[in-house]
């Protein structure tokens, strides 16, 4: 069995490695001819012009508005909700609520993508103006579609936390709200940093959904109600047409995606580690 567990985790470290040599081996070459600044800064995005021009700093400034909206929906909800999930919700309840909101993670992003449109869509154009598809649309869906994932993780951390922290609040005079706010929830800054890490590579990442309810412009947005084109909907509308250069700097964007989710785990180690040591 320890020589079945070793043969697995090389198969995935195996994994990891072949996939990143495919996509810098295929991407970097693109870049480097397009130019680093052009592709990375550049904000026109017209691959059937001559010449063409690959400037995803567009896709780049909207792929980061769209995730930090996503955020600052999903994250409180997710993590008000864990609370009460774990410390305040009766146990019989606890039964009933909790398999629902695990349903959200199994629920496909297209069920999302028609959920927006039909719904989210309507209601945004009505109230605000414009064509409803934008910036906030796709916020208030990845806010949604993260939920599963913060409240989980975040339920399982407070779970895992010592019974003794709260019982040693409440001994020094402390109410059971402030014991879990200032005592059981502290404790678990690892989990729910986790959680967080784990849903802003969900956000960043989707596709469909997003695709369907963005607009996909290929324009800076300047405010929450414009129409956006994020990485991953880019490379998905044109590689199925793309050829030669254009098809390579499709590539190219996986990789500075890919980038993103590498450098975003390495911060998450990062302050783990700090966390730890202190």
């Amino acid at each position: 069995m320890k020589a079945l567990f070793f043969l697995c985790a090389c198969v995935s470290v195996a994994a990891v490695i072949v996939i990143c040599i495919f996509m810098f081996a295929k991407g970097c070459p693109a870049i480097a001819e397009i130019g680093v600044g052009n592709f990375l800064f550049g904000t026109d995005w017209s691959p059937r012009n001559v010449p063409a021009s690959y400037g995803i700093f567009p896709m780049i400034v909207g792929s980061l508005y769209c995730t930090a909206g996503a955020i600052m929906i999903g994250v409180p909800i997710g993590l008000l909700t864990a609370i009460f999930m774990a410390k305040f919700c009766p146990k019989k309840l606890f039964k009933w609520l909790m398999p629902p909101i695990n349903l959200l993670a199994g629920i496909p992003s297209i069920v999302y993508g028609f959920f927006g449109m039909v719904v989210v869509v309507p209601v945004i154009r009505n109230l605000f103006g414009g064509t409803g598809n934008s910036v906030l649309t796709v916020s208030i869906i990845l806010g949604i579609m993260i939920l599963p994932t913060i409240v989980g993780m975040s339920v399982s951390a407070l779970k895992a936390v010592p019974d003794s922290y709260y019982e040693g609040a409440v001994a020094l005079g402390a109410t059971h709200e402030r014991a879990v706010a200032t005592v059981v929830f502290p404790a678990t800054k690892s989990g729910i940093l986790a959680s967080v890490i784990l849903a802003v590579g969900r956000a960043i990442g989707e596709t469909m959904a997003v695709i369907m309810i963005a607009g996909n412009s290929t324009i800076i947005p300047h405010s929450l109600l414009d129409s956006v084109r994020t990485l991953t909907g880019n490379i998905v509308i044109e590689m199925s047409y793309a050829e030669g250069l254009h098809y390579d700097a499709l590539i190219g964007t996986g990789v500075v995606l890919f980038v993103f989710i590498l450098l975003l785990n390495l911060c998450f180690n990062l302050v783990t580690n700090r966390k730890d040591k202190g």
